[in-house]
């Protein structure tokens, strides 16, 4: 250790540490711009200058190494002087109107501006005349406001071992590019975005711009994680599973979900709607990747080694199996309470086990996860429908209403009552239990959605000879997976968007449907249907069994005691889920309609922590399974980075796979899904990434400049 003073204060600080980093550490603000905590020192702004007792001439307070003994001033009439025109020199090639600038009250050169109170007014102004490069994926390069702090050059070849960046020479102007002007690709950019991060001025900076209102720093930089409804950390399996480390990857994602198979195979993965990948070629396979750690999972990071409370004496029951409760279930006796989980069906799985089909989530995936709640202490009861949930609360503590959307919507047409219309889930319900479903040789099925093309493939499976399926949306609004519906396609499966549902034919029994073409559908401010039809396009198509599949809705009625909303859903209090009567909650499809299997997996930890907090404890489910490790920061290059493509899954070919329920979807092999993993931006290192002190962070220095 060394002591030295600065400004009359008596520091003890690390032997040899940049005396920069020292004050600042201390709370004693020295004015900087090339200088930031995550990076080597170059001193080429030289606004760091300071006085050192015993020397004639200023240093470099960055450069300037902590040794025993150092008396330094940071400020004197010489050193404002110098800070000034070196400030004042960087000005007069920088753009003057700070208004129009994208980091316009977030620019660390705008801040250092008015601490020194230097302006370009007595430089000569000159424009260097860059034209603004925006033909790269997510970032902008605008060298016209580059101070040359070389930040951008030191991120890209020393904190991420890149080093595609550097100071490059044109019609005697420097600038930051790459070698030739190459583009990002081209030159194997790692799309890690760093360079943005730790640019004082905006040069290099984000094409999408942000704001407070985005989200935190985190949400808005990493979206995948953002967007999962669960917040699974995307990029921290990712880079497990890319080192090869299958345990650690698996125990990252049960440490949000208690499904992580399940979903592997069927999550509707809205995480790479907002991959970033995806600007630079095509987003990552986040599904397959998790589907793949959870099948490689040994479970030697969390079995045995998860949270569990001590009992507290309280007594929950959940009144439905499906994801939601079982969520809620699992955390619930976790956080030492007593569970007990009704389902009025055979098993439990809620929709994962009856509405979903077997060739698309084998039954033995959902006991195998079921299993493990129960491991942990849960209790379930099936074959027990609760009619009269308010009963429940003379035994137990609270009750959860997780009973899904299990009643499908018949729409209100001519023909809706014929022999041989049949709903969805009632459809769907018979066909997992192997029961007598009541379809015929012709099917249409009325709907969209996942569950329509569910109900289209299963009934090729159970032998319909010809299946058509007709929606209002027109094909690139359709709410389906598109590889559900090329996939369905494939069987042959004939699809229909843009169509208007007229009147299901017949006398006593079905025999086809009308439709008509529309021309546009839309939703007025009342989320009322708007539908524009096609002048004289009405047409018919044949057919002896329709199945609607427009929508479900919970199976309850006024009789249960509590109020209820819009479709049968059950009404709660804000973000609390509490229900109308005391000590009854609900979560799940029963509240917001019928979503996905990761939202109720979402909606179950939000139940699991409002009841919990109820019952008198803190509410925190959180827990950590998987090693806690600092990433390295330095990703290297990786030639054709920005080229590589999505791995695709192993999919049976259609003819071997439309007449049964076999498994369609395979994954990703062993073989690609390193490369697969590989692909990642790794977006969760630039969060990592210091951020600068402004003077404004430091009040001694602040209340002397305003006074």
């Amino acid at each position: 250790m060394a002591v030295i003073t600065i400004d009359g204060i008596r520091l003890e600080v690390p032997d040899q540490k940049n005396v920069l980093d020292c004050a600042l550490e201390a709370g004693i603000y020295i004015p900087h711009l090339c200088h930031h905590p995550d990076l080597p020192e170059n001193g080429s702004c030289r606004m760091c200058v300071v006085e050192v007792e015993g020397q004639d001439e200023v240093v470099r307070s960055c450069m300037l190494k902590a040794e025993d003994g150092l008396n330094i001033t940071t400020n004197s009439e010489r050193i404002s002087r110098l800070r000034t025109l070196a400030l004042e020199l960087l000005l007069g090639a920088h753009p003057e109107d700070c208004s129009t600038c994208p980091k316009y009250g977030n620019c660390e050169l705008q801040t250092l501006i008015q601490y020194i109170g230097a302006n370009n007014a007595r430089m000569k102004n000159r424009s260097r005349g860059f034209k603004m490069n925006e033909d790269n994926p997510l970032l902008i390069h605008d060298m016209n406001r580059c101070v040359l702090c070389g930040r951008c050059v030191r991120a890209c070849k020393r904190l991420r071992g890149v080093g595609i960046l550097d100071y490059q020479k044109k019609d005697m102007e420097t600038y930051i590019g790459t070698l030739h002007d190459k583009l990002l690709k081209d030159a194997d950019c790692r799309f890690c975005t760093a360079c943005a991060e730790v640019c004082p001025t905006g040069t290099i900076r984000d094409k999408k711009v942000y704001s407070a209102a985005d989200g935190t720093r985190e949400e808005v930089l990493v979206p995948c994680k953002n967007a999962c409804p669960a917040h699974t950390d995307v990029p921290r399996y990712i880079r497990y599973v890319k080192e090869g480390k299958f345990d650690e990857a698996a125990a990252v994602i049960r440490e949000k979900v208690p499904f992580p198979k399940a979903l592997g195979y069927i999550c509707n993965h809205v995480c790479e709607l907002e991959c970033k990948r995806k600007e630079v070629s095509e987003a990552m396979s986040i599904r397959n990747i998790k589907r793949y750690a959870a099948e490689q999972d040994t479970g030697s990071c969390w079995k045995g080694k998860g949270k569990q409370l001590a009992d507290t004496g309280k007594k929950v029951c959940i009144v439905g199996g499906g994801p939601a409760g079982m969520t809620a279930a699992y955390y619930l006796r976790k956080q030492g309470h007593e569970v007990t989980v009704k389902e009025a069906l055979p098993t439990v799985g809620g929709m994962m086990g009856y509405g979903i089909p077997s060739y698309r989530l084998p039954r033995n995936i959902i006991e195998e996860e079921a299993a493990v709640i129960q491991e942990a202490g849960v209790v379930i009861e099936c074959n027990t429908k609760v009619e009269n949930p308010t009963e429940l609360l003379k035994e137990y503590d609270a009750v959860l209403m997780a009973i899904g959307a299990h009643t499908g919507v018949r729409l209100p047409m001519q023909g809706n009552d014929l022999e041989g219309v049949l709903l969805n889930i009632d459809f769907l319900r018979k066909a997992s239990l192997g029961e007598e479903t009541g379809m015929g040789r012709k099917v249409i099925v009325l709907g969209g959605g996942n569950v329509a093309f569910d109900c289209a493939r299963t009934a090729k499976r159970l032998g319909a000879e010809e299946i058509h399926l007709a929606c209002l949306e027109a094909r690139e609004a359709m709410t389906a997976d598109d590889e559900e519906i090329d996939q369905a396609q494939e069987e042959g499966i004939f699809v229909h968007p843009a169509q208007t549902f007229e009147k299901i034919t017949g006398e006593d029994k079905v025999t086809g449907v009308d439709f008509m073409d529309v021309k546009s559908f839309t939703f007025d401010e009342n989320r009322r249907a708007v539908i524009e039809k096609v002048e004289g396009s009405q047409h018919h198509i044949e057919g002896d069994t329709v199945i609607f599949a427009v929508g479900q809705r919970p199976d309850i009625d006024e009789h249960a005691g509590l109020e209820l909303g819009r479709g049968n859903s059950i009404k709660v209090r804000d973000k609390s889920l509490a229900a109308s009567t005391e000590g009854i909650f609900a979560a799940g499809d029963v509240v917001y309609g019928t979503k996905s299997v990761i939202q109720a997996i979402a909606s179950g930890r939000d139940a699991a922590m409002e009841i919990d907090r109820y019952l008198g404890g803190d509410g925190d489910i959180s827990e950590v399974l998987a090693p806690e490790e600092m990433p390295d920061p330095y990703i290297g290059r990786k030639e054709g980075f920005g080229y590589e493509t999505r791995v695709q899954p192993d999919v049976v070919p259609a003819e071997e796979r439309k007449d049964n329920f076999g498994l369609v979807d395979h994954g990703i092999c062993s073989d690609s899904i390193c490369g697969e993993a590989g692909r990642c931006l790794q977006c969760d290192l630039r969060v990592s990434i210091k951020q600068p002190k402004l003077w404004t962070e430091f009040s001694d220095k602040k209340e002397a400049v305003e006074s």
